[in-house]
């Protein structure tokens, strides 16, 4: 086999794992929006989706603008609501 077949299977196994562990986890549209950055800056984590979430926190900074709103409505999400004072006793 020549080197640019296995280069092209080599590619297409890893989109496959790639897209096989994100659609474990987040939408459709979490994982268009932030598929291309787990390729940019985190491809040694493929396909561990923990691994995978926790370096896209770490380089939270270098995330695109789509994958970086998509982190902040996950953590809006995740915080804590305030409970109003007429709930309160």
């Amino acid at each position: 086999m020549s080197r640019s077949i296995i280069r092209a299977c080599a590619t297409l196994l890893l989109i496959t794992t790639a897209g096989a562990s994100l659609a474990a986890d987040g939408t459709a549209a979490q994982r268009a929006a932030c598929t291309p950055d787990v390729f940019r800056l985190c491809s040694g984590e493929i396909p561990d989706v923990g691994r995978i979430k926790a370096c896209l926190r770490r380089e939270r900074q270098n995330l695109s603008t789509s994958c970086q709103a998509v982190f902040n409505e996950l953590d809006r999400a995740a915080s804590p609501r305030p409970v109003p004072a007429s709930v309160r006793s």
